[in-house]
């Protein structure tokens, strides 16, 4: 008990520490699962915005989604996607570059976006159709 009492700063930061490295798991990252993806996709009519290169988009994408490059997200969003309350779900292939482009989005004035988390690795993981271009 001693211990403690004479170290509670370390044990403090100790605390924190594995706080917030459960934190992600705890909240799933914030992005989306593909069954909710696909209840978005059905009920709500979501826009899928995959932010992979043209030639990633080409080797496989989800069906009906539009292929905005990261790079290029600010220039064509809005010629794409002209409803900014429309629900739109950013897609890459592991999931960091459509996070990235989710907050991007959220700064042009899109209400509703929200990113695949996983991204088409986690669509294919749970048998998810793909077409390719």
């Amino acid at each position: 008990m001693k211990f403690f009492l004479d170290n509670w700063m370390l044990l403090a930061v100790a605390l924190a520490s594995g706080f917030a490295l459960l934190l992600p798991v705890l909240t799933k990252g914030g992005g989306l699962d593909p069954q909710t993806m696909v209840q978005l996709m059905n009920r709500d009519k979501a826009v899928v915005i995959d932010v992979c290169e043209p030639d990633e988009f080409a080797n496989g994408h989800v069906i009906g989604s539009k292929n905005v490059p990261l790079g290029q997200l600010e220039d064509k969003l809005a010629q794409v996607v002209k409803n900014k309350s429309a629900q739109l779900v950013m897609v890459c292939q592991v999931g960091a570059r459509s996070a990235r482009a989710a907050t991007t989005a959220r700064k042009l004035g899109y209400e509703n976006v929200q990113s695949l988390s996983g991204g088409l690795k986690a669509w294919q993981a749970a048998s998810m159709p793909i077409e390719k271009a």
